[in-house]
């Protein structure tokens, strides 16, 4: 539990490895505890990395909404989305898809179906505050599925028509102007990362991209700013839990104000 309180908090960059885990509990072996192990030992060389926000001028929610193909050991699929408003991944999410799917096509409609509900809550919630949205972007890296999604059964075959209709509540959005469809390449998916274990290149590429990260000159001097900020009488501990609060301060306002 406490791993998911940290990857909920301000570590969105272990969520893939926190899922996984999750759903080795009911018959956990020998290899999902050295995984955890390893989880364990990442998280303790750099337990001073910490998720920091910036908001863009531009106004616009952005998601990345992904889906990794048979990746369960039972052939089911993961579905991963990110938000940001700049830089920095302000909400995530990785699941395990309830139902199996014939093809990546359909897991990615599939995907999508499971988030637009967040898509959709969230440009509520913002417009609430009294503030003004351009756009609600979703970014996606499949392009035989954003087809299903804006046409809807238009473009369903022979192979498609068992989908059931509410997975194309998401064309019904976009006809009302409240969700858009834009296409992003695999490489800058950065939900790629939150379907599937990641290693090397593509691992750091976009961990640096969810979290965020400064070299250690630009953290340094954050740093300072920072314990300017906090009262004296703060202890360490206190100043460890502000950071990532102080950070999104610091580098975005606009995280509040538009």
């Amino acid at each position: 539990m406490k791993g998911v309180f940290l990857c909920k908090r301000g570590r969105p960059d272990i969520h893939t490895g926190i899922t996984f885990l999750f759903t080795r509990t009911g018959d956990p072996n020998h290899g999902d505890w050295e995984k955890l192990l390893r989880l364990l030992k990442f998280l303790r060389l750099t337990q001073h990395d910490v998720v920091i926000l910036e908001a863009s001028n531009e106004q616009n929610i952005t998601w990345f909404i992904d889906a990794a193909f048979t990746v369960h050991e039972d052939m089911k699929n993961q579905s991963g989305a990110t938000i940001t408003l700049g830089k920095g991944i302000l909400i995530s999410g990785s699941t395990k898809q309830k139902v199996n799917t014939r093809s990546s096509t359909e897991a990615e409609v599939v995907g999508m179906d499971d988030c637009v509900y967040k898509v959709l809550w969230t440009k509520i919630f913002i417009e609430a505050q009294g503030l003004t949205l351009n756009h609600n972007i979703v970014m996606r890296d499949s392009t035989s599925s954003m087809k299903l999604e804006v046409n809807g059964k238009w473009s369903s075959g022979k192979r498609r028509r068992h989908l059931k209709i509410k997975y194309f509540y998401v064309t019904d959005l976009i006809k009302r102007n409240a969700i858009e469809l834009k296409y992003c390449s695999t490489g800058k998916m950065v939900a790629n990362n939150m379907t599937k274990p990641l290693v090397g290149t593509k691992f750091k590429q976009f961990r640096e991209g969810i979290m965020n990260l400064l070299d250690s000159a630009s953290r340094s001097v954050l740093e300072e700013k920072i314990k300017s900020f906090l009262p004296s009488f703060l202890s360490e501990t206190h100043i460890a839990i502000s950071r990532a609060y102080l950070f999104s301060t610091i580098l975005g306002t606009q995280l509040i104000i538009f």
